[in-house]
C-alpha cells in the first residue's frame, strides 16, 4: 500500500513488516506500544479513573528529543488486527477509563476508523496528536472524535526543521488547531470536571525557547478563544542529543517562570500548567518492549 497520508507525502510502499522507507516506518497493520489506563494527562482527561490510552507505534515527526524514542523512531511494539483494536477499546472502557485516548494515531487513521465502526465506546474519543497532520487525516476520524489534544511545538520554521525535520510544521499545526476548533467549538465538562468535548493545545517548553513559547501562547489564545492551553514543563534530555548540545539539558527554573509569569499576567484562565518537577524519566510510560 502506497501511503501519502501525512504532510510528508512519502508515497512509501507500506508492507506488513514496516521499515519500508516511509518516514514513520509504520506497517500496513496497526502496531501499538501500550494500551492501559494512563494517569499523567491533563486533569480533565485523566480524571480519577485514568485515560484509556492506546500508544501507537511510529511517528511522522520523530523529534530528536522524543522520550519514547524506541516507539516513535524505531516503531517498536506489537501488531494487532482492526478487530483486536476494537476489543482493546472495549476492554479499556470496561476498566472504567474516562475516555479512549488515541496517542499518535495519525498514520493509522483508516484502521482506527474501521475499529471504531466495529465497536464505538460510549465514552469520549481523544485524538492525541503531535499536530503535524493533514486535513485528510483529520477528516477520516472527524465523526468519531470528541476531544482534540494537539501539540503545538514550534512557530519557528528553522527550529521545526532542526528538531523535527518538518520545516512546514508551524503552518500544519496552526491549520490543525483551526480545524479542531471548528469541529469542537465549545469545551464541555461533566459535573466531575471531566472533559466530554473540546480542544486542548499543548506546548512543551524547551531550553532556550522561552520567547517562542510566549509567542505560541499569544498566537493560540488570541486566535482561538474556545481552546484550553496546556504548558508542559516535562522536557527531559534523552540519549542521542550529543549533536544538539543546546537542548541537552532540562529547562531552568528561570526559563520556566518567565513563561508561567507571562501566562498568568495575560489573564487567560483556560490553562493547565505542568510543574517543572514533571521533567523526570519516572513519568515516561513503560512500553511492551520494556
Amino acid at each position: 500500500m502506497k501511503c501519502s497520508l501525512c504532510p510528508r507525502r512519502c508515497n512509501a510502499e507500506r508492507t506488513t513488516e514496516g521499515n519500508n522507507g516511509g518516514f514513520c516506518k509504520a506497517p500496513t497493520a496497526v502496531k501499538i506500544a501500550r494500551a492501559d489506563l494512563h494517569f499523567w494527562e491533563e486533569p480533565p482527561i485523566s480524571g480519577n479513573n485514568g485515560s484509556g490510552a492506546v500508544f501507537f507505534s511510529g511517528c511522522s515527526l520523530s523529534c530528536v528529543y522524543c522520550q519514547n524514542f524506541a516507539v516513535s523512531h524505531n516503531c517498536e511494539g506489537k501488531t494487532v488486527t482492526v478487530r483486536d483494536l476494537a476489543e482493546i477499546f472495549k476492554e479499556l472502557e470496561q476498566k472504567g477509563a474516562e475516555n479512549i485516548n488515541l496517542v499518535t494515531p495519525d498514520h493509522y487513521v483508516n484502521e482506527i476508523r474501521q475499529a471504531l465502526l466495529i465497536y464505538r465506546p460510549k465514552i469520549p474519543i481523544v485524538f492525541n496528536s503531535g499536530g503535524y497532520v493533514t486535513k485528510d487525516q483529520l477528516e477520516i476520524l472527524e465523526d468519531f472524535i470528541d476531544i482534540y489534544l494537539l501539540d503545538f511545538k514550534y512557530l519557528s520554521n528553522d527550529r521545526a526543521k532542526k528538531y523535527s525535520f518538518a520545516e512546514d510544521y508551524p503552518e500544519r499545526a496552526l491549520k490543525a488547531v483551526a480545524y479542531a476548533s471548528k469541529k469542537q467549538p465549545e469545551c464541555v465538562f461533566d459535573d466531575r470536571g471531566i472533559m466530554k468535548k473540546g480542544v486542548i493545545v499543548r506546548h512543551l517548553l524547551m531550553p532556550l525557547a522561552t520567547n517562542e513559547a510566549i509567542k505560541i501562547f499569544d498566537t493560540l489564545t488570541n486566535n482561538f478563544k474556545n481552546i484550553y492551553f496546556s504548558m508542559m514543563g516535562q522536557f527531559t534530555p534523552v540519549k542521542n542529543l550529543e549533536n544538539y548540545p543546546e537542548i541537552n539539558r532540562k529547562v531552568t527554573k528561570r526559563e520556566y517562570e518567565k513563561v508561567v509569569n507571562h501566562i498568568t499576567e495575560s489573564g487567560f484562565e483556560k490553562c493547565f500548567i505542568q510543574e517543572l518537577s514533571s521533567a523526570d524519566k519516572r513519568y515516561i510510560p513503560a512500553f511492551f518492549n520494556e
